[in-house]
Protein backbone atom coordinates (compact mmCIF):
# COMPACT_ATOMS: atom_id res chain seq x y z
CA UNK A 1 0.00 0.00 0.00
CA UNK A 2 1.00 3.54 -0.74
CA UNK A 3 -0.36 7.03 -0.19
CA UNK A 4 0.82 10.58 -0.85
CA UNK A 5 1.66 13.46 1.61
CA UNK A 6 3.24 16.73 1.02
CA UNK A 7 6.17 18.42 2.60
CA UNK A 8 6.38 22.50 3.23
CA UNK A 9 9.20 23.91 1.64
CA UNK A 10 8.73 27.58 2.07
CA UNK A 11 9.78 30.04 2.16
CA UNK A 12 13.14 30.95 -0.15
CA UNK A 13 12.52 28.20 -3.26
CA UNK A 14 13.62 31.23 -5.19
CA UNK A 15 17.42 30.37 -3.48
CA UNK A 16 17.44 26.62 -5.01
CA UNK A 17 17.66 27.95 -8.54
CA UNK A 18 20.82 29.81 -7.60
CA UNK A 19 22.48 26.97 -5.69
CA UNK A 20 24.25 25.53 -8.54
CA UNK A 21 26.21 28.46 -9.34
CA UNK A 22 27.72 28.25 -5.40
CA UNK A 23 31.54 28.01 -5.68
CA UNK A 24 31.61 24.43 -4.82
CA UNK A 25 34.34 22.03 -5.33
CA UNK A 26 33.18 18.42 -6.21
CA UNK A 27 34.60 16.73 -2.86
CA UNK A 28 32.96 19.32 -0.44
CA UNK A 29 29.60 18.86 -1.83
CA UNK A 30 29.92 15.21 -1.50
CA UNK A 31 30.66 15.76 1.40
CA UNK A 32 27.53 17.30 2.92
CA UNK A 33 26.05 14.32 2.32
CA UNK A 34 28.43 12.53 4.00
CA UNK A 35 27.88 14.83 6.84
CA UNK A 36 24.57 14.37 7.05
CA UNK A 37 25.34 10.28 7.21
CA UNK A 38 27.10 10.78 9.82
CA UNK A 39 24.75 13.11 12.01
CA UNK A 40 22.00 10.98 11.71
CA UNK A 41 24.09 7.94 12.78
CA UNK A 42 25.29 10.20 16.08
CA UNK A 43 22.26 11.67 17.00
CA UNK A 44 20.61 7.83 17.16
CA UNK A 45 23.76 5.93 17.82
CA UNK A 46 22.65 4.65 20.86
CA UNK A 47 19.76 3.39 19.05
CA UNK A 48 21.11 1.36 16.06
CA UNK A 49 23.68 -0.16 18.09
CA UNK A 50 20.64 -1.61 20.88
CA UNK A 51 19.72 -3.05 17.66
CA UNK A 52 22.69 -3.96 15.24
CA UNK A 53 25.00 -5.06 18.20
CA UNK A 54 28.11 -2.60 19.54
CA UNK A 55 30.26 -3.00 16.34
CA UNK A 56 27.66 -1.59 14.10
CA UNK A 57 29.11 1.01 12.36
CA UNK A 58 28.28 3.90 9.87
CA UNK A 59 28.57 2.56 6.35
CA UNK A 60 27.98 5.22 3.22
CA UNK A 61 28.48 4.32 -0.39
CA UNK A 62 28.98 7.04 -3.56
CA UNK A 63 28.20 5.33 -6.55
CA UNK A 64 29.27 8.20 -9.73
CA UNK A 65 28.29 6.93 -13.30
CA UNK A 66 28.53 9.10 -16.26
CA UNK A 67 25.95 7.31 -18.37
CA UNK A 68 22.79 8.92 -19.53
CA UNK A 69 23.53 12.87 -18.33
CA UNK A 70 25.29 11.21 -15.32
CA UNK A 71 24.15 10.45 -11.80
CA UNK A 72 25.45 10.11 -8.00
CA UNK A 73 23.52 8.15 -5.40
CA UNK A 74 24.85 8.53 -2.13
CA UNK A 75 23.35 5.47 0.61
CA UNK A 76 23.80 5.26 4.30
CA UNK A 77 22.83 2.68 6.91
CA UNK A 78 22.12 5.75 9.18
CA UNK A 79 18.99 6.29 11.45
CA UNK A 80 16.73 8.07 8.73
CA UNK A 81 15.04 10.92 8.22
CA UNK A 82 12.27 11.14 10.49
CA UNK A 83 9.25 12.66 10.30
CA UNK A 84 9.83 15.15 12.64
CA UNK A 85 12.85 16.70 11.08
CA UNK A 86 11.23 15.97 7.46
CA UNK A 87 9.98 19.53 7.00
CA UNK A 88 14.19 21.08 8.32
CA UNK A 89 15.49 18.41 5.89
CA UNK A 90 14.04 19.91 2.80
CA UNK A 91 13.44 23.66 3.60
CA UNK A 92 16.10 25.94 2.60
CA UNK A 93 17.69 27.24 5.36
CA UNK A 94 15.75 25.76 8.19
CA UNK A 95 18.62 26.23 10.98
CA UNK A 96 18.28 22.88 13.02
CA UNK A 97 17.54 23.19 16.52
CA UNK A 98 20.88 21.63 17.84
CA UNK A 99 23.86 23.09 15.95
CA UNK A 100 26.84 21.57 17.67
CA UNK A 101 27.00 19.17 15.02
CA UNK A 102 28.13 18.39 11.50
CA UNK A 103 24.52 19.84 10.11
CA UNK A 104 24.69 23.66 11.31
CA UNK A 105 23.65 25.73 8.74
CA UNK A 106 20.03 23.52 7.38
CA UNK A 107 21.48 24.02 3.76
CA UNK A 108 24.00 21.58 3.05
CA UNK A 109 21.76 18.23 1.56
CA UNK A 110 20.06 21.05 -0.87
CA UNK A 111 23.30 23.24 -2.04
CA UNK A 112 24.90 20.12 -2.64
CA UNK A 113 21.98 18.39 -4.71
CA UNK A 114 21.22 21.95 -6.40
CA UNK A 115 25.06 22.40 -7.50
CA UNK A 116 25.31 19.07 -9.27
CA UNK A 117 21.44 18.67 -10.57
CA UNK A 118 18.09 20.03 -11.47
CA UNK A 119 16.61 16.77 -10.72
CA UNK A 120 17.16 14.85 -7.35
CA UNK A 121 15.18 12.37 -5.32
CA UNK A 122 15.30 11.40 -1.37
CA UNK A 123 14.31 8.15 -0.61
CA UNK A 124 14.19 7.35 3.40
CA UNK A 125 13.25 4.77 6.15
CA UNK A 126 13.47 6.33 9.61
CA UNK A 127 14.22 3.58 12.45
CA UNK A 128 11.43 3.12 14.83
CA UNK A 129 8.96 4.35 11.67
CA UNK A 130 6.67 2.12 10.03
CA UNK A 131 6.74 4.22 6.66
CA UNK A 132 10.08 4.52 3.48
CA UNK A 133 8.99 8.29 2.65
CA UNK A 134 10.02 9.38 -0.95
CA UNK A 135 10.07 13.20 -2.20
CA UNK A 136 11.44 14.37 -5.37
CA UNK A 137 12.93 17.73 -6.79
CA UNK A 138 12.73 19.15 -9.76
CA UNK A 139 14.04 22.55 -9.71
CA UNK A 140 13.21 24.05 -12.84
CA UNK A 141 9.11 23.35 -12.31
CA UNK A 142 9.59 24.26 -8.65
CA UNK A 143 11.13 27.94 -9.50
CA UNK A 144 8.25 28.04 -12.63
CA UNK A 145 5.20 26.93 -10.90
CA UNK A 146 6.34 28.79 -7.32
CA UNK A 147 5.45 25.62 -5.68
CA UNK A 148 5.73 25.90 -1.88
CA UNK A 149 5.06 22.02 -1.18
CA UNK A 150 6.18 19.03 -2.84
CA UNK A 151 4.50 15.29 -2.40
CA UNK A 152 5.60 12.66 -0.74
CA UNK A 153 5.25 8.77 -1.46
CA UNK A 154 4.98 6.72 1.25
CA UNK A 155 5.00 2.74 1.44
CA UNK A 156 4.90 0.28 4.21
CA UNK A 157 8.42 -0.16 5.57
CA UNK A 158 9.65 -2.37 8.80
CA UNK A 159 10.46 -0.25 11.67
CA UNK A 160 13.68 -1.67 12.11
CA UNK A 161 14.91 -0.25 8.92
CA UNK A 162 16.92 2.29 8.60
CA UNK A 163 18.59 4.02 5.46
CA UNK A 164 18.73 6.82 2.96
CA UNK A 165 19.34 7.54 -0.10
CA UNK A 166 20.27 10.31 -2.17
CA UNK A 167 19.52 10.24 -6.38
CA UNK A 168 21.11 12.74 -8.54
CA UNK A 169 20.61 12.78 -11.83
CA UNK A 170 20.94 14.87 -15.32
CA UNK A 171 24.13 16.37 -13.64
CA UNK A 172 25.01 20.18 -14.09
CA UNK A 173 28.77 18.86 -13.60
CA UNK A 174 29.61 15.21 -13.74
CA UNK A 175 32.91 14.59 -12.64
CA UNK A 176 35.68 12.43 -14.76
CA UNK A 177 39.58 12.16 -15.10
CA UNK A 178 41.55 13.03 -12.58
CA UNK A 179 38.62 14.65 -10.67
CA UNK A 180 37.36 11.35 -9.67
CA UNK A 181 40.82 10.29 -8.15
CA UNK A 182 41.26 13.58 -6.32
CA UNK A 183 37.37 13.00 -4.86
CA UNK A 184 38.46 9.84 -3.57
CA UNK A 185 41.71 11.44 -2.31
CA UNK A 186 39.95 14.53 -0.63
CA UNK A 187 37.00 12.20 1.01
CA UNK A 188 39.55 10.18 2.54
CA UNK A 189 41.39 12.77 3.91
CA UNK A 190 38.42 14.92 4.95
CA UNK A 191 36.95 11.92 7.11
CA UNK A 192 40.17 10.01 8.32
CA UNK A 193 39.33 10.67 12.18
CA UNK A 194 36.16 8.85 11.56
CA UNK A 195 38.39 6.13 10.23
CA UNK A 196 40.31 6.15 13.12
CA UNK A 197 37.34 6.12 15.36
CA UNK A 198 35.79 2.97 14.06
CA UNK A 199 32.73 4.17 12.86
CA UNK A 200 32.97 4.74 9.37
CA UNK A 201 33.02 3.08 6.32
CA UNK A 202 33.12 5.43 2.87
CA UNK A 203 33.05 3.59 -0.59
CA UNK A 204 33.49 5.27 -3.63
CA UNK A 205 32.33 3.14 -6.80
CA UNK A 206 33.11 0.12 -4.95
CA UNK A 207 36.09 1.23 -3.21
CA UNK A 208 36.70 1.30 0.43
CA UNK A 209 38.55 4.77 1.36
CA UNK A 210 41.14 4.69 3.62
CA UNK A 211 43.86 7.30 4.89
CA UNK A 212 47.34 6.69 5.19
CA UNK A 213 49.11 8.46 7.69
CA UNK A 214 52.66 10.02 6.45
CA UNK A 215 55.74 8.88 7.95
CA UNK A 216 57.55 11.40 10.15
CA UNK A 217 61.06 12.09 9.99
CA UNK A 218 63.52 10.70 12.24
CA UNK A 219 66.61 12.38 12.26
CA UNK A 220 69.24 13.77 14.19
CA UNK A 221 69.01 17.86 14.59
CA UNK A 222 70.86 18.96 11.16
CA UNK A 223 73.44 21.25 13.26
CA UNK A 224 74.53 18.17 15.26
CA UNK A 225 74.15 15.17 12.45
CA UNK A 226 76.33 12.92 14.43
CA UNK A 227 73.69 13.62 17.42
CA UNK A 228 70.72 11.60 18.47
CA UNK A 229 67.85 10.64 15.88
CA UNK A 230 64.66 11.84 17.43
CA UNK A 231 60.99 12.12 15.70
CA UNK A 232 60.17 15.58 14.66
CA UNK A 233 56.75 15.69 15.55
CA UNK A 234 55.22 17.85 18.64
CA UNK A 235 51.70 18.24 20.44
CA UNK A 236 50.09 21.81 19.64
CA UNK A 237 48.25 22.88 22.05
CA UNK A 238 47.09 26.97 22.68
CA UNK A 239 44.27 29.25 23.66
CA UNK A 240 44.80 32.74 22.33
CA UNK A 241 40.73 33.72 24.26
CA UNK A 242 37.44 34.17 23.72
CA UNK A 243 36.76 30.77 23.13
CA UNK A 244 39.32 29.88 20.69
CA UNK A 245 41.39 26.82 21.22
CA UNK A 246 43.60 24.72 18.99
CA UNK A 247 45.33 21.68 19.74
CA UNK A 248 46.84 18.86 17.43
CA UNK A 249 49.98 18.09 16.60
CA UNK A 250 53.09 19.33 13.87
CA UNK A 251 55.68 17.50 12.42
CA UNK A 252 58.23 16.68 9.46
CA UNK A 253 57.77 14.04 6.48
CA UNK A 254 60.42 11.62 6.45
CA UNK A 255 60.43 12.55 2.58
CA UNK A 256 59.81 15.95 1.17
CA UNK A 257 56.67 16.10 -1.07
CA UNK A 258 54.60 19.16 -1.89
CA UNK A 259 51.42 17.19 -2.45
CA UNK A 260 51.34 15.98 1.34
CA UNK A 261 53.07 18.64 3.11
CA UNK A 262 50.46 21.61 4.76
CA UNK A 263 48.42 20.82 7.68
CA UNK A 264 44.97 19.76 7.78
CA UNK A 265 42.32 22.47 9.63
CA UNK A 266 40.01 20.54 12.24
CA UNK A 267 36.38 21.41 13.35
CA UNK A 268 34.03 18.93 14.89
CA UNK A 269 36.59 16.17 13.27
CA UNK A 270 36.12 16.68 10.45
CA UNK A 271 38.61 18.67 8.13
CA UNK A 272 37.23 21.72 6.67
CA UNK A 273 40.65 22.92 5.21
CA UNK A 274 43.80 21.44 3.96
CA UNK A 275 42.21 18.13 2.66
CA UNK A 276 43.78 15.95 0.40
CA UNK A 277 46.82 17.44 -1.50
CA UNK A 278 45.67 21.13 -0.76
CA UNK A 279 47.09 21.70 2.32
CA UNK A 280 46.74 25.10 4.21
CA UNK A 281 50.03 26.42 3.90
CA UNK A 282 50.03 30.01 4.78
CA UNK A 283 53.02 32.07 3.65
CA UNK A 284 54.26 33.26 6.97
CA UNK A 285 54.99 30.46 8.13
CA UNK A 286 55.52 27.77 4.84
CA UNK A 287 57.44 30.30 2.76
CA UNK A 288 57.44 30.16 -0.80
CA UNK A 289 56.55 26.93 -2.82
CA UNK A 290 60.20 26.05 -3.52
CA UNK A 291 61.38 26.53 0.38
CA UNK A 292 61.77 23.64 2.36
CA UNK A 293 59.35 24.15 4.68
CA UNK A 294 56.81 24.23 2.26
CA UNK A 295 57.58 20.40 1.42
CA UNK A 296 58.39 18.81 4.11
CA UNK A 297 56.37 20.35 7.63
CA UNK A 298 52.58 18.22 8.31
CA UNK A 299 49.91 18.42 10.81
CA UNK A 300 46.52 18.55 12.13
CA UNK A 301 44.82 21.15 14.00
CA UNK A 302 41.58 20.61 15.77
CA UNK A 303 40.28 24.55 15.94
CA UNK A 304 37.36 24.91 18.39
CA UNK A 305 35.48 28.26 18.82
CA UNK A 306 36.13 29.25 14.91
CA UNK A 307 32.88 29.59 12.37
CA UNK A 308 32.84 28.16 8.96
CA UNK A 309 31.91 29.24 5.72
CA UNK A 310 28.70 27.83 4.93
CA UNK A 311 29.64 25.30 2.23
CA UNK A 312 32.18 24.24 5.08
CA UNK A 313 35.24 24.54 2.54
CA UNK A 314 36.87 26.96 5.04
CA UNK A 315 37.23 29.03 8.20
CA UNK A 316 35.89 32.59 8.54
CA UNK A 317 38.73 33.84 10.38
CA UNK A 318 37.30 37.75 10.62
CA UNK A 319 40.73 39.11 12.43
CA UNK A 320 41.98 36.33 14.60
CA UNK A 321 44.30 34.66 11.65
CA UNK A 322 47.16 36.64 12.34
CA UNK A 323 47.29 36.12 16.31
CA UNK A 324 46.64 32.51 15.13
CA UNK A 325 49.77 32.46 12.85
CA UNK A 326 52.40 34.17 15.02
CA UNK A 327 51.31 31.58 18.21
CA UNK A 328 51.58 28.98 15.59
CA UNK A 329 54.67 29.84 14.67
CA UNK A 330 56.03 29.84 18.01
CA UNK A 331 54.90 26.70 18.89
CA UNK A 332 56.32 25.07 15.56
CA UNK A 333 60.27 26.65 16.42
CA UNK A 334 60.22 26.27 19.76
CA UNK A 335 63.02 23.98 21.39
CA UNK A 336 63.12 21.26 22.19
CA UNK A 337 61.70 20.48 18.49
CA UNK A 338 62.20 23.42 16.47
CA UNK A 339 60.39 22.16 13.02
CA UNK A 340 60.82 25.48 11.20
CA UNK A 341 64.52 25.12 11.38
CA UNK A 342 65.04 21.44 10.78
CA UNK A 343 63.21 21.74 7.74
CA UNK A 344 64.98 24.32 6.57
CA UNK A 345 68.27 22.68 7.36
CA UNK A 346 68.09 19.12 6.99
CA UNK A 347 68.98 17.58 4.00
CA UNK A 348 68.46 13.98 3.52
CA UNK A 349 70.49 12.25 1.55
CA UNK A 350 68.83 9.50 -1.14
CA UNK A 351 69.20 6.34 -1.86
CA UNK A 352 70.77 4.87 -5.08
CA UNK A 353 67.58 2.94 -5.49
CA UNK A 354 65.44 6.09 -5.25
CA UNK A 355 67.81 8.52 -7.59
CA UNK A 356 68.30 5.25 -10.35
CA UNK A 357 65.06 6.03 -12.09
CA UNK A 358 64.93 9.95 -11.92
CA UNK A 359 68.62 10.35 -13.42
CA UNK A 360 68.23 7.71 -15.58
CA UNK A 361 64.83 9.76 -17.05
CA UNK A 362 66.70 12.98 -16.95
CA UNK A 363 69.85 11.91 -18.55
CA UNK A 364 67.33 10.38 -21.51
CA UNK A 365 66.15 13.52 -22.00
CA UNK A 366 69.20 15.75 -21.88
CA UNK A 367 70.84 13.21 -24.59
CA UNK A 368 67.57 13.45 -26.77
CA UNK A 369 68.59 17.08 -26.86
CA UNK A 370 72.16 16.86 -27.48
CA UNK A 371 71.48 14.44 -30.15
CA UNK A 372 68.60 16.44 -32.08
CA UNK A 373 70.38 19.93 -31.23
CA UNK A 374 74.31 19.91 -30.85
CA UNK A 375 75.65 19.47 -34.19
CA UNK A 376 74.42 22.67 -35.76
CA UNK A 377 75.75 24.48 -32.74
CA UNK A 378 78.95 22.54 -32.47
CA UNK A 379 79.78 23.32 -35.63
CA UNK A 380 79.39 26.88 -35.32
CA UNK A 381 81.45 26.87 -32.37
CA UNK A 382 84.38 24.98 -33.65
CA UNK A 383 87.46 26.78 -35.56
CA UNK A 384 90.64 24.79 -34.14
CA UNK A 385 92.35 21.54 -33.94
CA UNK A 386 91.43 19.94 -30.16
CA UNK A 387 94.35 20.41 -27.43
CA UNK A 388 92.72 17.94 -24.67
CA UNK A 389 95.78 18.06 -22.78
CA UNK A 390 94.35 19.79 -19.63
CA UNK A 391 90.73 16.79 -19.53
CA UNK A 392 90.35 14.68 -16.66
CA UNK A 393 91.52 11.03 -16.61
CA UNK A 394 89.66 10.33 -13.73
CA UNK A 395 88.99 6.47 -13.36
CA UNK A 396 85.43 5.21 -13.96
CA UNK A 397 83.24 5.68 -10.59
CA UNK A 398 80.75 3.54 -9.81
CA UNK A 399 77.50 3.19 -8.75
CA UNK A 400 76.69 4.93 -11.72
CA UNK A 401 73.25 6.34 -11.50
CA UNK A 402 73.15 6.88 -15.20
CA UNK A 403 75.38 6.80 -18.78
CA UNK A 404 74.12 7.54 -22.13
CA UNK A 405 76.30 7.46 -25.39
CA UNK A 406 75.63 8.96 -28.77
CA UNK A 407 77.20 9.95 -31.79
CA UNK A 408 76.65 12.92 -33.98
CA UNK A 409 78.63 14.10 -37.11
CA UNK A 410 79.52 17.51 -37.16
CA UNK A 411 80.92 19.12 -40.27
CA UNK A 412 81.57 15.95 -41.90
CA UNK A 413 83.75 14.78 -38.29
CA UNK A 414 82.40 11.97 -36.26
CA UNK A 415 81.63 12.92 -32.45
CA UNK A 416 80.97 10.21 -30.01
CA UNK A 417 79.88 11.88 -26.57
CA UNK A 418 78.87 10.19 -23.33
CA UNK A 419 77.03 11.67 -20.60
CA UNK A 420 77.48 9.69 -17.58
CA UNK A 421 75.46 10.59 -13.74
CA UNK A 422 77.48 8.81 -10.68
CA UNK A 423 75.74 8.39 -7.48
CA UNK A 424 79.78 7.99 -6.31
CA UNK A 425 80.59 9.89 -3.08
CA UNK A 426 83.82 9.55 -4.09
CA UNK A 427 83.96 11.92 -6.88
CA UNK A 428 84.21 15.03 -5.66
CA UNK A 429 83.82 17.49 -8.75
CA UNK A 430 79.93 18.41 -9.56
CA UNK A 431 80.52 18.50 -13.56
CA UNK A 432 83.66 17.42 -15.29
CA UNK A 433 84.81 16.37 -19.09
CA UNK A 434 86.07 13.07 -17.98
CA UNK A 435 88.46 11.53 -20.48
CA UNK A 436 88.18 7.80 -18.94
CA UNK A 437 84.37 7.81 -20.44
CA UNK A 438 85.62 7.48 -23.69
CA UNK A 439 89.45 6.03 -23.65
CA UNK A 440 88.00 2.90 -25.47
CA UNK A 441 87.24 4.91 -28.55
CA UNK A 442 89.38 4.16 -31.99
CA UNK A 443 89.71 8.36 -32.82
CA UNK A 444 92.36 7.12 -35.38
CA UNK A 445 89.69 7.64 -37.65
CA UNK A 446 89.71 11.21 -36.97
CA UNK A 447 86.84 11.03 -35.10
CA UNK A 448 86.60 12.95 -31.53
CA UNK A 449 85.30 11.60 -28.15
CA UNK A 450 83.83 13.57 -25.38
CA UNK A 451 82.80 12.17 -21.92
CA UNK A 452 81.01 14.27 -19.27
CA UNK A 453 80.60 13.29 -15.84
CA UNK A 454 78.05 14.63 -13.31
CA UNK A 455 77.49 13.53 -9.57
CA UNK A 456 74.40 13.62 -8.42
CA UNK A 457 75.91 12.68 -4.77
CA UNK A 458 77.80 15.90 -5.02
CA UNK A 459 76.06 18.44 -1.94
CA UNK A 460 75.03 21.04 -4.10
CA UNK A 461 72.74 18.29 -6.16
CA UNK A 462 71.56 16.61 -2.99
CA UNK A 463 70.82 20.42 -1.58
CA UNK A 464 68.96 21.56 -4.27
CA UNK A 465 67.69 18.81 -6.94
CA UNK A 466 67.44 15.56 -4.57
CA UNK A 467 65.63 12.98 -6.69
CA UNK A 468 63.70 15.15 -8.66
CA UNK A 469 64.34 14.28 -12.18
CA UNK A 470 63.22 17.93 -13.83
CA UNK A 471 65.64 19.44 -11.38
CA UNK A 472 68.41 17.04 -12.02
CA UNK A 473 67.85 17.63 -15.58
CA UNK A 474 68.34 21.29 -15.39
CA UNK A 475 71.43 20.83 -13.65
CA UNK A 476 72.40 18.15 -16.20
CA UNK A 477 71.55 20.75 -19.05
CA UNK A 478 73.68 23.62 -17.19
CA UNK A 479 76.35 21.09 -16.37
CA UNK A 480 76.86 19.86 -20.10
CA UNK A 481 76.74 23.35 -21.57
CA UNK A 482 79.99 24.08 -19.11
CA UNK A 483 81.63 21.41 -20.27
CA UNK A 484 80.93 21.66 -24.21
CA UNK A 485 82.11 25.30 -23.44
CA UNK A 486 85.66 24.38 -22.33
CA UNK A 487 85.91 21.44 -25.58
CA UNK A 488 84.97 24.45 -28.16
CA UNK A 489 87.40 27.14 -26.11
CA UNK A 490 90.46 24.29 -26.70
CA UNK A 491 89.51 23.74 -29.67
CA UNK A 492 89.47 27.71 -30.02
CA UNK A 493 93.14 27.28 -28.52
CA UNK A 494 92.35 29.35 -25.11
CA UNK A 495 95.13 27.96 -22.37
CA UNK A 496 94.10 26.72 -19.35
CA UNK A 497 90.24 26.24 -20.26
CA UNK A 498 89.30 24.27 -17.37
CA UNK A 499 90.10 27.00 -15.10
CA UNK A 500 86.24 28.40 -15.09
CA UNK A 501 85.03 24.45 -14.81
CA UNK A 502 87.32 23.73 -11.73
CA UNK A 503 86.62 27.07 -10.09
CA UNK A 504 82.91 26.69 -10.43
CA UNK A 505 83.30 23.08 -8.91
CA UNK A 506 85.21 24.42 -6.01
CA UNK A 507 82.61 27.30 -5.29
CA UNK A 508 79.71 24.76 -5.21
CA UNK A 509 81.34 22.47 -2.82
CA UNK A 510 82.99 24.95 -0.43
CA UNK A 511 80.82 27.50 -0.24
CA UNK A 512 77.43 27.03 -2.22
CA UNK A 513 76.07 23.71 -1.13
CA UNK A 514 76.53 25.40 2.39
CA UNK A 515 72.98 26.16 4.44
Amino acid sequence: MSNQDSVNIRPGVSILSVLRHLNYKPWYAIAEFVDNSIQSYLDYRDELQALEGKKFKLRVSIRLDRIDGGSIVIRDNAAGIHASDYTRAFRPAAIPPDQSGLSEFGMGMKSAACWFADNWTVRTSALGETVEKTVSFDIDKIVADNLEELVINSVAANARDHYTEVALSNLHRSPRGRTVGKIKNHLASIYRQFFRDGMLELEFNGEMLSYADPMILYAPYFKDEGGNRVEWRKEIDFDFGGGLEVSGFAGLLETASTSSAGFSLFRKSRVIEGSGDDGYRPEYIFKKPNSYVYQRMFGELHLSGFEVSHTKDGFRWDENEEAFLGILKEHLDSKPLPLISQAEGFRKRPKLSDIQSPADAANTRVVNVLEQKLPPVLGTALEESPDLSDISVSLPSRPVASCKEFDITVKGTQWHIVVELTHDPSVGDWIEPCASLVQDVDTDTGSRAVGIRMSVAHPFMQRFAGTDDTKIEGMLRLGVAICLAEVVARFSGVKSAGTFRREVNRFLRDALSMP
